[in-house]
């Protein structure tokens, strides 16, 4: 049977979550899978494994209660070995690398910041920061009757401005939070935001990190920020 494989600790980690219930319906126990200075969590692999609520929210517990008290290096939901025996072979032939991941993650989390524009408060924001724009954005609401051409040409402009005004948000953001943070990992990129960054943050700075996200959003109002966290470190595991 397959091996469905939750995260890597080391063996000396000091509460691993032995009698959890993992992914599967019914849920598959948790075990412990051990190699040399290496454990893996895992459990038995469901044969028709689909990422669906109870099965994420499962590998997150197990993840969760893995990391109250140590550094675990999580996989993200949906990893399997073919086998235990594979699988402690991964871990024997990687296990410098992984010591070193874990000394590199110990004490720390991960917060994920999304970035979007308030539309209407970014549009005034182009038009402040351009007084020609703003200008003719002000005749084209008085003119009577302004051609196609002329309006075609100023939604042209608005759109670069905005388009311009992303770039530097993002930039804006990442400069003013990674300072916060020892890592910085980028996301997917997508159509449904200007900015998905990962920081690995260490846990007694956590309040640090959100209040300096908090006066962000002071600062820059047009800025939409969603931050989920803390996380178990996806983001900076191979």
């Amino acid at each position: 049977m397959s091996t469905y494989v939750y995260g890597i600790a080391r063996s000396s980690h000091p509460s691993l979550p032995e009698l959890a219930t993992g992914v599967g319906d019914p849920p598959r126990p948790v075990r412990i899978l051990r190699q040399g200075r290496l454990v893996a969590l895992v459990s038995d692999a469901p044969e028709d494994l689909k990422p669906k609520r109870r099965d994420l929210l499962a590998h997150q517990n197990v993840l969760r209660e893995a990391g109250e008290e140590g550094t675990v290096l999580p996989l993200r939901f949906g990893g399997i070995s073919p086998d235990d025996e594979t699988l402690t072979a991964v871990l024997a032939e990687r296990e410098d690398h992984y010591l070193d991941r874990l000394s590199a993650l110990d004490g720390k989390t991960e917060y994920n910041v999304k970035a979007t524009h308030d539309e209407e408060a970014v549009l005034h924001r182009v038009l402040a920061d351009d007084p020609g724009l703003r200008a003719m954005a002000e005749a084209g609401r008085t003119a009577q009757g302004a051609s196609h051409e002329q309006k075609m040409q100023l939604g042209e402009r608005i759109a670069a401005a905005v388009q311009l005004r992303e770039t530097r948000d993002a930039d804006l953001v990442r400069a003013t939070l990674e300072g916060s943070a020892e890592e910085v990992s980028a996301g997917p990129q997508s159509t449904g935001w200007l900015m998905n960054l990962s920081f690995l943050v260490i846990r007694e700075r956590g309040a640090d990190f959100l209040n300096a996200v908090d006066e962000l959003r002071r600062q820059q109002p047009h800025l939409a920020l969603t931050v989920t966290g803390p996380l178990p470190p996806y983001s900076f595991v191979e």
